[in-house]
């Protein structure tokens, strides 16, 4: 049975190591912590995307994703840059979480 709503995960900084930009192909090694997490996440059957910043641009930046995506989990996922209502957790380096219907900063 599929979870309610998508989990949305950072590419850059969260999923994969990143230090500067070195091109739409290039994606940084791995991160255990937050590879494995994404793997329990499907085993349970949820849906999880990758959400990332990368595909605002003209170029294609699915390749080097879903080539990131099968040497990690041996399945593509989705990959979008598009927050809609079926988001329900956004796991990003540069957020900063904000106590709901308040705007206070929690943490």
């Amino acid at each position: 049975m599929k979870h309610q709503g998508w989990i949305g995960v950072d590419l850059d900084g969260t999923l994969a190591e990143y230090d500067h930009w070195r091109g739409i192909d290039h994606v940084g090694a791995p991160i255990p912590a937050m590879c494995r997490r994404v793997r329990e996440w499907l085993d349970q059957g949820k849906d999880v995307r990758i959400f990332t910043a990368r595909c605002a641009g003209p170029e294609d930046c699915r390749p080097a994703i879903n080539h990131f995506c099968m040497a990690q989990f041996g399945t593509l996922l989705p990959i979008t840059n598009v927050k809609d209502f079926g988001l329900i957790e956004l796991w990003d380096d540069r957020a900063v979480q904000v106590e709901y219907n308040t705007g206070r900063r929690i943490g």
